[in-house]
């Protein structure tokens, strides 16, 4: 079969006419982001259960408003393979987060695959199939493509069609398919994508939870993600995220004192840049009530909960090797901490839904006494203390 390369408009449109009328669309992007803030899209993959394309992003005048209007359509699927990173590309074209995705990763771990499986290994784990991986650290965006490329970035969609249909029928047959769906809300919320320049202290480390610090790493962290995002560069590139640690610890109030921070490169503070951050600054120190972050809560753990941890760990990789199922989906390392340290008043997500059938119950239970562990021969195994 010829492979379609769609470069213009109108045979864009007639692709998502024909998709319109399908149950699902398989979708997968290549990008190059090493010199941005925003990935640059350079190749977009799609297939329906009896069609596929590669739609080039880069072609003179094309334009994607038809397949960002049925990416947005509520009735068909989009199916993606670890979506994170293409959901954030899609929510800064359309403005919005594509609607009724699958993951199949998460399907995956939902299914006994393990935390976060490779397409290459879900490939080869539900078709049987080895993926030559030779094109993956290409530049994609570069013209003309090779035939290598090509047929490497379609097999990123052809072989999610044919194991996708298996994954959802034994889903349903094992009563999972709302557990995918239920994750997937949480990879919806435009918050995970959205560019806001006074939350972007949030994806930082605090490593002194104090109003004043706070106060200068929220500033400091703004004007960076401003920088960023108006000159479009990685935001390694205005300043390290050590050296916002330093300023918010420093709090340095004049380019002089700014410039003698080990983190801040030389002559920085003789730009109109370095001004304004120090503005910003100044105006965090003088406002830290109303511009300061509240200090966030810590809540400090009992002494001497190890060895209930331990068991609940240990209890998890039971209940999840029962169930044919990868224990970080039903429970992190910090739900595990906080049911050991704090039980039935524990706010986590095991303890509510099909994560307290499946685990939370369980782990109540063997607070309580009433669930304990043994040895049989190399096994170990969890029996009813009654």
């Amino acid at each position: 079969m010829t492979m379609k390369i769609i470069s213009n408009t109108q045979d864009l449109a007639a692709f998502c006419d024909a998709a319109k009328n399908k149950d699902f669309l398989c979708v997968d992007t290549e990008f190059m982001r090493e010199s941005t803030f925003y990935s640059i899209l350079c190749l977009i993959q799609v297939s329906t259960d009896d069609d596929e394309a590669i739609i080039d992003p880069l072609a003179d005048g094309i334009d994607l408003s038809p397949l960002y209007d049925l990416l947005m359509d509520e009735s068909i699927t989009t199916v993606m393979h670890a979506a994170r990173q293409d959901l954030e590309i899609f929510y800064h074209k359309i403005g919005a987060v594509p609607t009724q995705v699958f993951d199949t990763q998460i399907a995956a771990m939902a299914l006994g695959f393990g935390d976060s499986i490779s397409y290459q290994a879900l490939v080869k784990g539900r078709l049987n199939n080895e993926l030559d991986k030779g094109a993956r650290f290409t530049d994609w965006s570069k013209r003309p493509l090779s035939d290598k490329q090509l047929k490497y970035a379609m097999g990123d969609v052809t072989h999610l069609r044919d194991f996708y249909p298996g994954m959802v029928k034994e889903l349903k047959e094992r009563g999972r398919l709302d557990w995918v769906i239920e994750e997937m809300q949480s990879q919806m919320q435009e918050k995970l994508y959205a560019d806001d320049p006074d939350s972007a202290w949030e994806r930082l480390k605090i490593r002194r939870p104090k109003r004043e610090y706070l106060a200068v790493l929220k500033a400091a962290a703004a004007w960076r993600e401003r920088k960023a995002i108006n000159r479009n560069i990685p935001r390694r590139r205005v300043l390290k995220d050590d050296a916002l640690y330093d300023i918010a610890q420093q709090k340095p109030k004049t380019l002089k004192a700014l410039a003698a921070l080990r983190g801040v490169p030389n002559g920085f503070e003789r730009s109109d840049t370095a001004k304004k951050l120090v503005e910003n600054i100044n105006y965090a120190l003088a406002n830290v009530e109303t511009y300061g972050p509240p200090i966030p809560k810590v809540q400090h753990m009992p002494p001497n909960i190890g060895p209930k941890t331990e068991m609940l760990r240990t209890l998890l990789r039971l209940r999840t090797e029962y169930e044919d199922i990868a224990p970080r989906l039903v429970a992190s390392a910090k739900d595990i901490e906080m049911i050991a340290a704090f039980g039935e008043k524990a706010e986590v997500p095991a303890l509510s839904g099909w994560r307290r059938e499946v685990f939370g119950n369980d782990a109540l239970k063997m607070l309580r006494g009433e669930i304990a562990l043994k040895l049989e021969g190399r096994k170990v195994v969890a029996f009813d203390a009654d």
